[in-house]
């Protein structure tokens, strides 16, 4: 974020979310416990509340997604707001309209949050700077720069089975240097205290030097693995590297694919994040992402409830600063 535009408001509450990076650990701890609030059991009826009655949210996504869309719809609604959902390359947009100008007009239908996925750098932050006062934007995932939300939920996954991040090694494994969800991993994990982070990846697929700093950089997928808590798989972002994703998938996977061999050489008791989409095959096995140590499917569960403490947070925060 440029330094004159802050996503706090005077109370030091979140108006906006569109990055976790230099956002206060104390702050991100409270979004943790209360996301922990709206979680249940399999087959139980999920948390709702009233927190956005009343309101309406708008996801206006120009990129492809399922879980990140389908859960801050769920989010909105089991809060009790209205959500409107739009597919921005087949809105107004593709006829020429400026993102601003369909940001004023969803505006004046009184939509209260944005929530914006875009592969645009920078066009979050530019819109949170043109809404109204009461208006809130969060980001859904800005280009290969952050996904804040995902960076919340995983953070939430480890706790749960980890139960803190001070003696942890977590790895995080893959196209780091396209990957906007490893970027706001790094930015949640250090906040929170994690002992060592790891980045795994082929020297083409790491990211610059000036990035993703105090964490270790391994070429050796086995090295990497070695005494590992946390392992976070990353797919290949085909879409984001010019010229073309690397062809020699069978390649790729005998150095750097999660099998269970390689899993072994992690500590006993670790767990297997994936984001997704997975390409089962390429980054993991479908023998680890359905395994006993694979937590994927919760970290889908615990994507409903930090969106859900998300926008909880920043309803709160505007009816604290309501005359």
């Amino acid at each position: 974020m440029t330094q004159d535009f802050s996503q706090l408001d005077g109370r030091g509450r979140l108006r906006h979310l569109i990055t976790l990076d230099g956002l206060d650990p104390g702050l991100i701890r409270e979004l943790l416990d209360r996301a922990q609030a709206y979680l249940c059991l399999p087959g139980q009826l999920p948390p709702r509340g009233g927190d956005l009655r009343g309101w309406t949210v708008a996801n206006l996504f120009a990129e492809p997604s399922t879980r990140t869309r389908a859960s801050f719809e769920l989010a909105a609604l089991r809060l009790g707001a209205d959500a409107v959902n739009l597919d921005v390359m087949l809105s107004s947009r593709a006829k020429g309209e400026s993102i601003i100008d369909t940001i004023y007009t969803l505006q004046a239908m009184q939509v209260d949050v944005f929530v914006i996925r875009d592969a645009q750098p920078g066009i979050i932050e530019y819109v949170a700077r043109h809404v109204d006062g009461h208006v809130s934007v969060i980001s859904g995932g800005e280009a290969h720069i952050s996904h804040p939300t995902q960076g919340l939920l995983d953070a939430l996954t480890i706790q749960q089975y980890k139960g803190g991040f001070r003696d942890l090694v977590v790895t995080i494994a893959g196209d780091i240097r396209h990957s906007r969800v490893a970027r706001s991993a790094h930015c949640a994990l250090t906040a929170l205290g994690v002992a060592e982070l790891r980045l795994v990846a082929p020297a083409e697929l790491m990211p610059d030097a000036d990035e993703f700093a105090g964490a270790a950089r391994i070429q050796s997928f086995d090295e990497g693995l070695a005494g590992a808590d946390v392992i976070m798989m990353l797919r290949i972002q085909k879409e984001r590297i010019s010229g073309g994703a690397p062809s020699d998938t069978e390649g790729y996977h005998a150095l750097y694919g999660l099998t269970a061999a390689r899993l072994a050489r992690a500590r006993p008791q670790a767990i297997v994040m994936h984001p997704g989409p997975m390409n089962r095959g390429i980054e993991i096995t479908s023998e680890v992402a359905d395994g006993p140590q694979s937590v994927i499917r919760q970290q889908v569960a615990n994507g409903v409830a930090i969106r859900m403490a998300v926008l909880a947070h920043v309803a709160d925060a505007r009816r604290r600063r309501a005359p």
